[in-house]
């Protein structure tokens, strides 16, 4: 039964998320005024030109990261059922819903900027795309992926399966690794190709959090 009402809280959470997105189509800035707040709002403005390694940690430091969580998962969900059905006003709704929740989120960056582009809204398909690789290049810049001493530095585990998916890589096994001072996921691939290859994230600050989670 409480499993019943969390879902149905979520189902009502997400429907008037939706129902919002769907009148005024924006993205919320959070109000904070915090680092990760003006962040959100300068990118917003079209000042594309941030350190976004700065802004994907930055968002762990705010208030805004204890919002994530059921509700986005819901929407992100949905925006695969919208994109099957072409249903291209729905995802727009759907990824600004995730993007006001997550602006760090490199998925809702990538199928935002997509709908722009089939909606032939060259303006906005070329910010948020922008918005997307400054992201993920600054993520991919950080290693080779090669090693745990050498892993792609991450601050959310979603963002280890965005690198997987944009890399056209199957996930075969996941594990622990250490390395030097890092503590890493590795992740064993297999290609398009059909090749297998590992592939190795440094995850200090996820496994940190965790930590913390459960010292509480």
């Amino acid at each position: 039964m409480a499993n019943f009402k969390i879902t149905l809280l979520t189902f009502l959470f997400v429907s008037t998320t939706l129902l919002t997105f769907g009148q005024n189509s924006k993205i919320e800035i959070p109000a904070f005024n915090d680092k990760y707040s003006k962040y959100v709002q300068q990118l917003e403005n079209g000042d594309l030109d941030i350190d976004y390694t700065d802004f994907r940690s930055s968002f762990l430091d705010s208030k805004q990261f204890s919002k994530k969580g059921k509700v986005y998962d819901s929407l992100k969900k949905e925006v695969f059922t919208a994109i099957k059905n072409k249903n291209y006003q729905g995802v727009l709704n759907l990824t600004k819903a995730m993007l006001s929740i997550d602006y760090t989120s490199m998925f809702g960056h990538k199928y935002l900027q997509q709908t722009y582009k089939i909606l032939g809204d060259t303006v906005n398909k070329k910010k948020y795309h922008d918005i997307e690789f400054g992201l993920l290049n600054s993520l991919t810049g950080s290693g080779d992926g090669k090693s745990c001493e050498t892993g792609w530095h991450v601050t959310q585990i979603e963002e280890e399966y965005f690198i997987l998916s944009m890399l056209g890589a199957q996930l075969q096994t996941q594990s622990i690794s250490t390395g030097g001072k890092n503590m890493c996921d590795k992740m064993v691939v297999k290609t398009e190709e059909g090749e297998t290859k590992t592939y190795f994230f440094e995850a200090n600050i996820i496994f940190e959090q965790e930590r913390k989670l459960f010292e509480k």
